[in-house]
């Protein structure tokens, strides 16, 4: 894909309301695209690759011949989406739009 189609995609994807940030990392962890601020993407960059490593493990050990292809990690204010690809991962932070009507369940 050329770099030039990444940058109208990515600048769609921004248009979104909801959208906080997108990120884009090589496969040596290192963001080679980014909306938020430098601080923010290094400690996406280095929580998620720990996080997509150990979930494309999880499926492998399931099923050896099958693979991670989406991963969505929704917490009470945000949700982010990540999409790996063979050399690069695509990292969507959006705001939870469900965080007015989450209720923690009753302690037990």
């Amino acid at each position: 894909m050329a770099q030039a189609d990444v940058d109208e995609i990515i600048k769609r994807m921004q248009k979104q309301k909801s959208v906080v940030g997108i990120i884009v990392v090589n496969d040596e962890g290192i963001p080679v695209k980014t909306t938020l601020d430098n601080a923010t993407t290094v400690q996406y960059c280095t929580l998620i690759q720990h996080l997509v490593v150990r979930a494309r493990s999880v499926v492998r050990d399931l099923d050896p011949t099958n693979d991670l292809t989406f991963l969505r990690v929704r917490s009470m204010k945000h949700e982010i989406m990540i999409a790996p690809e063979n050399d690069h991962l695509l990292i969507v932070v959006q705001e939870n739009q469900d965080n007015d009507t989450f209720e923690a369940p009753p302690n037990l």
